[in-house]
């Protein structure tokens, strides 16, 4: 794919950060986006790198509308030989596309996805952080722009990148968070769009989250849409449950976001010796579980947080604490090994890290 690149002045790039490890998640942008369009009978086109700037979309866009919006999350990292590396990036492509589909959208080419962010990342690469705990994170964002009324598949997108240098997802850093059983909504239900990663699930789902964090909790413990007595995942997470010395964590049923560190950690699980299980756990299984001390960890995996440590979980009003509400060895042995091949410090057997040439 033909990329137009429209370069800033030297004098007008901004100035980078201090301390990437203070900057709050998704609060600061690059010089830098990418965007093509997409026309209903001409495919892909007009793709080009710009100066970061606000979109320009007519008021009847079908986004605003019929909500035809879809993302991915992925990180940057530096290595310390200076290469810039990309985790499995393949895979958000490929999800980033089933996620198209299941909206009504058109696919973008997994080959373009890829080198249209290497080419970015190239031109970005002094935004990507040197320190371990930060990253350059990447959004790519799919939405409808044909301005419509209608309910119908829109004939025009738009596909766009923007860049962003994070520190921890979470302020506390590498610590346990807590969670929050939400009984009164739902995050997806059977037929519906859960396994797609699209914006209407996060909106949906900002009910549930105000309650926790009101509540003074980190994030939604959310269950099953149909029986709410079925664990299925976190606000921003897979969740993962240690369980009579097993790694189980509930399977993907179209319900559930496909997390790509969640598969990561489920085939990294063996070779550190620990059986992986993907089975239904209820809530009420959960609970007593913590109580008899069957289970002994629980921690969510996903791009933003990687590896995140639960101490404990709220179910009907009432805190059940998760070993001490500490860190476990099964949380730090996963986030050490996970983070160790995003950043090169550790051998990559399974070719999951991709080096921006």
């Amino acid at each position: 794919m033909d990329v137009k690149v429209t370069l800033l002045p030297q004098d007008q790039l901004k100035p980078l950060y201090d301390d990437p490890l203070k900057l709050k998640f998704g609060q600061n942008f690059t010089d830098y986006m990418f965007t093509v369009i997409h026309d209903a009978g001409k495919g892909w086109h007009s793709a080009e790198i710009k100066p970061y700037q606000a979109l320009q979309l007519d008021p009847a866009a079908s986004v605003f509308h019929y909500g035809q919006e879809i993302f991915e999350g992925q990180k940057a990292y530096k290595s310390a030989k200076g290469d810039i590396l990309l985790f499995r990036p393949e895979e958000n492509a490929k999800r980033f596309n089933r996620s198209m589909k299941r909206m009504s959208m058109p696919e973008f080419p997994v080959e373009d996805f890829i080198a249209i962010e290497e080419k970015l990342l190239k031109l970005e690469e002094r935004w990507i952080p040197q320190q371990k705990g930060a990253a350059l994170y990447l959004r790519p964002t799919g939405i409808a722009i044909e301005p419509a009324l209608g309910v119908r598949p829109a004939n025009q997108y738009m596909f766009f990148i923007i860049l962003s240098p994070v520190g921890p997802y979470y302020s506390t850093g590498f610590n346990p968070v807590s969670l929050y059983v939400c009984t009164d909504f739902s995050r997806a239900g059977e037929g519906g769009t859960g396994a797609a990663k699209a914006g209407g699930n996060y909106g949906g789902s900002l009910a549930g989250t105000c309650t926790a964090l009101n509540k003074g909790y980190n994030q939604v413990l959310w269950l099953d849409a149909k029986e709410h007595r079925y664990v299925e995942e976190v606000g921003a997470m897979n969740i993962f449950f240690v369980m009579d010395n097993k790694l189980v964590t509930p399977p993907l049923g179209g319900t559930i976001l496909p997390g790509i560190t969640r598969q990561s950690l489920l085939e990294l699980a063996s070779g550190l010796g620990i059986e992986p299980v993907e089975r239904r756990l209820t809530i009420e299984e959960v609970i007593e579980s913590i109580q008899s001390g069957k289970v002994t960890e629980v921690f969510g995996a996903g791009t933003a947080a990687v590896v995140s440590p639960v101490g404990k979980i709220c179910y009907n009003e009432k805190d059940y604490v998760i070993n001490n509400n500490v860190t476990g060895p099964w949380a730090q042995k996963f986030f050490d090994t996970l983070t160790g091949i995003q950043y090169g410090e550790l051998e990559d057997k399974h070719n999951w890290v991709h080096v921006v040439k």
